[in-house]
């Protein structure tokens, strides 16, 4: 069976529907394997240079070791060598999105006595 990469490669598709920056971060996954992914991140495709994001300094140094073999996997994911090089580095974990541990104060009441006066002679003037 042939891969995806591979057959768009052949199918010779406008440049809007086969954007090679959306193909080789799509097959980053694929080529890097389920463990590198997981402290990875395809950012970016800059001419024929692969911008990774990793966890930090540790990672960018063993991944740098094992550029070679991710750029062979990379080419046999994309049916062609539209990568070149991987710039490796290192960023910040990103926060996830998470629940408010109380609700918000209630906006009736503003904490300073000459702002909470205008506040309410403005509301109920109004």
């Amino acid at each position: 069976m042939e891969r995806a990469g591979r057959l768009i490669a052949k199918l010779k598709l406008p440049p809007d529907m086969a954007d090679p920056q959306a193909r080789a971060r799509a097959a980053w996954n694929l080529a890097a394997g389920k463990k590198i992914g997981a402290h990875t991140l395809a950012a970016a495709l800059v001419r024929d240079t692969l911008v990774v994001e990793v966890e930090d300094i540790i990672w960018q140094r063993q991944l740098a070791s094992l550029e070679h073999f991710l750029l062979r996997n990379l080419a046999e994911a994309l049916g062609e060598p539209l990568v070149k090089k991987i710039d490796f580095r290192p960023m910040p974990k990103r926060r996830a999105p998470h629940r408010a541990e109380t609700a918000r104060p209630s906006s009736e009441t503003v904490k300073d006595p000459v702002l909470d006066l205008v506040y309410r002679q403005k509301k109920f003037h109004a």
